[in-house]
């Protein structure tokens, strides 16, 4: 673990919430990867990693609510190590950490907010995939932004995920 955060610096509380946030400019070509899902085969997110927003930002949460610090401290995008590794491999490595802590995921809610693709087509193989990952229950939801900002505009796409955890 990086030195953004450690497991010593758990929160000690029965329960603990965390927010996570991401967003990537999008790019033509490549393949854009959300929640584990293949989604685009003509378009990317510009990242270091695959770029996947929804994973992101559930590790963000989850790192939050464990007062860990942020994805960008545990796994830096200057690391060459990390470079177009799977979003899963974050995943798995945090959700990991968390249960060796002595807590559980009680649940996810992600919102995903993008112009382009359409995420209603792909929602449950998502939840499958990322409720697969983390034995919990996940929802998703999806918005627009109504053609503002460069999300509305289809140049980025962005995700938002809460996350509750219990002591085991």
């Amino acid at each position: 673990m990086s030195s953004a955060g450690s497991i010593s610096s758990a929160p000690q509380g029965p329960l603990c919430i965390g927010h996570g946030y991401d967003i990537h400019r999008l790019k033509r070509g490549g393949r854009l990867v959300l929640g584990g899902v293949e989604v685009a085969g003509d378009l990317s997110a510009i990242a270091h990693s695959d770029g996947d927003v929804v994973i992101h930002a559930i590790v963000d949460a989850l790192l939050g609510a464990m007062c860990w610090g942020d994805i960008g401290g545990r796994f830096p995008d200057t690391d060459p190590q990390y470079k177009e590794v799977p979003s899963s491999f974050f995943l798995k490595d945090v959700h990991g950490a968390v249960r060796s802590a002595g807590y559980h995921i009680l649940n996810v809610d992600v919102t995903i907010l993008a112009q382009k693709p359409r995420i209603a087509p792909f929602r449950s193989r998502m939840i499958d995939c990322l409720q697969q990952m983390l034995d919990a229950p996940v929802s998703i939801k999806a918005g627009t932004n109504e053609g503002c900002d460069s999300v509305g505009h289809g140049e980025a796409i962005a995700a938002h995920a809460v996350v509750l955890l219990a002591r085991d």
